[in-house]
């Protein structure tokens, strides 16, 4: 009999089957689309020889987080390849804001605020192991040291208002266009959290790109798991938990939204826990646009052709307008836009003259708009002649990305508002939040701590509880490529 079964391969449910798999558990996915992955997904769309990212693209958490860390992607035949500039923020007037690798070289083209990004990012960027721990941990205890944490605090505290320490546009709007990550009302103290977060990782393990596309990393943990005889099955949705009443382990990397439909009413839940569930908020959506070109987006700055991710949103004030009104379900005819042109970083995504390029732009919730032209024009706004080369462009709707992710309500790619509440207590205020009131069923989910993005820790701390409440394990299984006996998996 299966010790396990794991419903949906997204990150962070191939993570949790990858710990329990390395626990000795044997282990059963079961995934509803064709392929595995999740936000990992890449395909061709126009071209076969030319790979799209469907979802996901650039993976700061896939170098930063401890499972990651362990697991070891390089080793596994996935380089994580590191453009010199993370990121780039062009402005109307030609000038452009750019984070490098490098946190001098950022703060040499910052002028005036050079030494004031200095003071906000070196302190995170030499702490990093302990920020980016205690950002993508249960949140449900204290640290070891205050330190950290308080280091934290001064920072969020001080660049969550409307005001700024920031003298100079560049630098306000390139720490803005970070903290817009968190799609929604802007400034707040999760969306500065974010741009801490992200901004100093840009200074430290780096915005990496899988080489080949983000479903390497998928390919890479599904082989884990076979590697440990786990079984996947795809084209196999599971529709009610009493599909899986078999298995002593179910774990679930769906939304709460999904979870209430699958438990439907053969399963005793509280209705306290239903009507927390029910109420759980969801953010803005997503709306996604790829177009296949030949040639590199023609960006007024030359400089920002040279960066790994592209934001686009204009001034400080510009980009808190945007958001506020998109978090407030008003349409706006310019968006924040976040742009990625792979084959800058990775030339091997490029095939002659034809290249992908992957962009979203934050619009609201359920939002039914096809991006495409809403995308091409705001893109054109800071790289005149971009449309010239555009070959074919396919678009998805808010709306549509929840058809095609269900996770996604909504279009809500983060599985769940980043509020300040959401973000203690997601999905509700439960001791330990990967449990749910079915003894044997937990949630693995990005609607669980720490949260959205490809970092594998939801699953990775949902598996341990289940390794703790069902096996009495409380060690860390291996996860690295090696077995301990030394042989190579």
């Amino acid at each position: 009999m299966t010790d396990a079964a794991i419903v949906g391969t997204g990150p962070n449910g191939l993570a949790a089957a990858i710990t329990l798999a390395r626990a000795g558990l044997s282990v059963t996915l079961f995934e509803k689309a064709d392929t595995i992955g999740g936000g990992l997904r890449s395909t061709p769309l126009f071209d076969r020889d030319v790979t799209h990212d469907i979802c996901s693209a650039v993976h700061p958490m896939a170098a930063a987080s401890a499972f990651f860390r362990q697991f070891e992607l390089p080793a596994r035949g996935v380089p994580l390849l590191q453009p010199d500039m993370p990121y780039a923020h062009p402005l109307s007037n030609g000038t452009a804001a750019v984070a490098w690798r490098s946190i001098y070289h950022t703060a040499s083209h910052l002028g005036p605020d050079g030494p004031r990004w200095m003071k906000l990012m070196a302190p995170l960027t030499n702490r990093s192991t302990e920020v980016v721990g205690l950002f993508l941990s249960p949140q449900r205890s204290l640290p070891r040291s205050l330190a950290t944490p308080l280091l934290l605090a001064q920072r969020v505290l001080a660049h969550s208002t409307s005001r700024t320490p920031f003298t100079t546009e560049r630098a306000r709007a390139l720490l803005t266009g970070v903290a817009a990550h968190a799609v929604g009302k802007l400034p707040s103290l999760t969306s500065t959290a974010v741009a801490l977060l992200l901004g100093h990782l840009a200074h430290s393990s780096g915005w990496p790109l899988p080489q080949g596309g983000s479903t390497r990393i998928a390919d890479a943990m599904a082989a884990d798991i076979t590697a440990h005889g786990g079984a996947i099955h795809t084209g196999h949705p599971i529709k009610d938990l009493t599909e899986l009443s078999a298995f002593p382990i179910v774990m679930l990397d769906i939304a709460p939204k999904a979870f209430l439909d699958m438990a439907g009413p053969r399963h005793t839940l509280p209705a306290r826990y239903r009507n927390a569930l029910r109420s759980y908020a969801y953010g803005p959506g997503a709306a996604k646009a790829d177009f296949l070109v030949n040639a590199p987006i023609p960006w007024a700055n030359p400089l920002v052709g040279k960066a790994g991710t592209v934001h686009l949103g204009g001034t400080r004030a510009d980009i808190l307008r945007q958001e506020t009104a998109t978090a407030a379900s008003r349409r706006a005819d310019a968006p924040f836009v976040l742009v990625v042109d792979p084959a800058v970083t990775d030339p091997s995504r490029a095939c002659g003259h034809k290249r992908p390029v992957w962009a979203y732009a934050h619009v609201p919730h359920g939002d039914t708009r096809d991006p495409v032209d809403l995308i091409r024009r705001r893109i054109e706004d800071y790289a005149p002649g971009f449309t010239d080369t555009v070959i074919a462009a396919r678009g998805l709707s808010a709306a549509q990305y929840e058809e095609y992710n269900p996770n996604y309500v909504g279009g809500d790619i983060a599985a769940g508002a980043l509020t300040l509440r959401q973000s203690l207590a997601r999905p509700t205020p439960r001791w330990d939040p990967y449990t749910t009131p079915l003894p044997r069923v937990y949630l693995c989910s990005a609607s669980t701590p720490p949260g959205p993005g490809v970092h594998g820790m939801c699953g990775y701390f949902a598996a341990l509880s289940a390794l703790r409440r069902h096996h009495a394990l409380r060690t860390s299984p291996d996860l690295s490529p090696k077995k301990r006996d030394g042989e190579t998996n």
